[in-house]
This record gives structure tokens, C-alpha cells and sequence, in this order.
């Protein structure tokens, strides 16, 4: 999911005023977002690389013209880790690997699709 793309991006700086975050996510999965990045840069960290997805819609409502779709995924941030910003050291304990994504997407009113909200499990969730 380009929301993905984009906090991966924001997250090479821990820039959680990024604009590009709101470009596919809004309400609660962009607090999120930007809380956690907002942590990360008080915790001095930055990640580099980019997550993998393989996102799958599971429900689409109303069936006549959707405005609400729900997405299962099991993303991959093997490739994604977090670094110390002072050292460039590797910060994560337990580096990467699959986890379980759920996500409702919603049309907005000017007709763009954002993500409203996401859960995400634990490694080795899926």
C-alpha cells in the first residue's frame, strides 16, 4: 500500500509533519503515523529501506458502489529496520520480518481513497 511507501519514506528523517503521510492515510492511521514517528525522532531513530506488501481486499461496502473496502495484508519489514541517527547503528532488537496488517480504507468526499485506520500484529503473525 503506497501509505506504507510513504511512512517509509517520512521515517528515513522521522519527519512526522511530513506532508506525504496524508496523502493516503487520514483520522486515526494518520495520528498513528505520525506518532510513531514523532517517538522515533524523540528517540533519535531513523529507519531505512521499505516495507513489502501484499495487500488483499476482503470486504467491500456497500456492494453496489463500494465507499469502504477492508484489506487483510502480511507485510514484510525485513527490509525496513530502524538505525540510531547518532551512530547509524542497527536499533532494532529483533530485525524485521512478517506481520499481519488490517486496514479500512474510505472514499473521501473529493473522491480520493485514504486509509482510516490499521492494526498491526506482532512478528511472525502471518
Amino acid at each position: 500500500m503506497a501509505m506504507w511507501q510513504d511512512m517509509a519514506q517520512a521515517g528515513t528523517t522521522s519527519d512526522w509533519r511530513s506532508p506525504r503521510l496524508a496523502a493516503h492515510a487520514t483520522g486515526d492511521a494518520l495520528s498513528a503515523m505520525s506518532r510513531v514517528l514523532y517517538a522515533d525522532h524523540l528517540n533519535g531513530l531513523v529507519s531505512k529501506g521499505a516495507p513489502k506488501n501484499y495487500p488483499k481486499v476482503t470486504s467491500a461496502t456497500p456492494l453496489a458502489r463500494p465507499t469502504t473496502v477492508m484489506i487483510q495484508d502480511c507485510g514484510d519489514s525485513t527490509h525496513w529496520l530502524q538505525y540510531r541517527k547518532d551512530t547509524g547503528k542497527l536499533a532494532d532488537p529483533t530485525p524485521g520480518g512478517r506481520r499481519a496488517i488490517a486496514a479500512e480504507v474510505k472514499q473521501q468526499a473529493d473522491g480520493t481513497w485514504k486509509v482510516t485506520r490499521f492494526a498491526v500484529e506482532g512478528l511472525g503473525s502471518c
